[in-house]
């Protein structure tokens, strides 16, 4: 059984980091966490004593080298990252890569179960139909060139020494301790303190997940060693607009406030167009997401709701 592995977790204190840390915590004493000297534990804090930290940053490969030494881990969730789609720099390159190969290098050396990589959806670039594993990667921010990169690397090295490595390509993840600049905390926080919305266009749509699926899509894939190499999509299958995303959450928090679409210029990346194919995780993972999107959103405003003092 899973609870009974040495579990590795790296951006353990970000948003879906985070949410998996919680769920290990549950089932084993063995979560180790890798995260930098300065990171913001916020998200963990409540748990923070039952977790094993080492602090360290993943482009030393040196002491990535040494820790893994003394961890051994058996499972390894790498959800560590840098950046975003806004942030075009040369440390989006080393950390999401070189970090990566660090990482990798070191456990090869240790020996371990099963390696889970965590990529992004943003690797396809803009596509018109639902985004397939076997599509063409057409990246268009040094972010998803940089998450484009980490996923073939691990793909790479996966086939070429036959290794248990997989990757997770997470599209557009929500709820519970997301961050507070995201969309869905921002429209969840107006509107549950009645201010009104500035939004973009109300046809931009996504694939949005709640965050708790994304989580058991780790679990599975961690019980998938035989799969070395294989890439999936992690998503619902089902886009949703804007315009739907905030009547739901309207409806839900029952608040009356003014919407005002166009008061925020569409992003670069924004489209009409952003979906999951996730039939190759059901078929092999044998995974699916449990929650629609008015489930999703009803849990994460119960969250928000009890737990707004994280958010002041």
């Amino acid at each position: 059984m899973l609870k009974n592995k040495k579990n590795l977790v790296t951006g353990a204190t970000g948003f879906v980091g985070s949410c998996l840390v919680r769920r290990l915590v549950k089932n084993s004493d063995k979560v180790h966490i890798i995260l930098r000297r300065n990171s913001d534990t916020w998200r963990i804090k409540d748990i923070f004593k039952k977790t094993n930290p080492h602090y360290l940053d993943l482009n030393n490969a040196q002491m990535v080298k040494k820790t893994i030494k003394e961890i051994k881990p058996e499972v390894i969730y790498h959800l560590a990252a840098y950046g975003n789609y806004l942030e075009e720099s040369r440390k989006n390159l080393e950390t999401n890569i070189f970090g990566t190969l660090n990482l990798l290098e070191a456990c090869h050396k240790i020996g371990y179960d099963i390696f889970v990589n965590t990529g992004s959806s943003s690797e396809y670039g803009a596509k018109s139909k639902p985004m397939s594993e076997k599509d063409l990667l057409e990246p268009n921010s040094y972010y998803a060139v940089a998450k484009a990169g980490q996923s073939l690397l691990c793909q790479h090295l996966a086939r070429e020494r036959k290794l248990p490595v997989i990757t997770l390509r997470l599209f557009s993840v929500y709820g519970p301790y997301e961050g507070p600049k995201r969309l869905v905390p921002t429209l969840v926080n107006n509107c549950l303190r009645g201010k009104d919305l500035s939004l973009t266009s109300p046809k931009t749509a996504r694939d949005f997940i709640f965050v708790d699926d994304v989580v058991e899509a780790y679990l599975k894939a961690a019980q998938s060693p035989n799969l070395a190499g294989h890439i999936f999509n992690i998503g619902t299958g089902e886009q949703s607009s804007l315009e739907k995303v905030v009547s739901i959450i309207i409806k839900l928090t029952d608040v009356k406030v003014e919407q005002n679409w166009g008061n925020m210029s569409n992003r670069s990346f924004d489209t009409n167009t952003w979906l999951a194919d996730i039939s190759k995780a059901r078929r092999i993972l044998k995974w699916q997401p449990k929650h629609n999107l008015e489930k999703g959103l009803s849990k994460t405003i119960s969250w928000f709701k009890m737990n707004s003092q994280l958010y002041q």
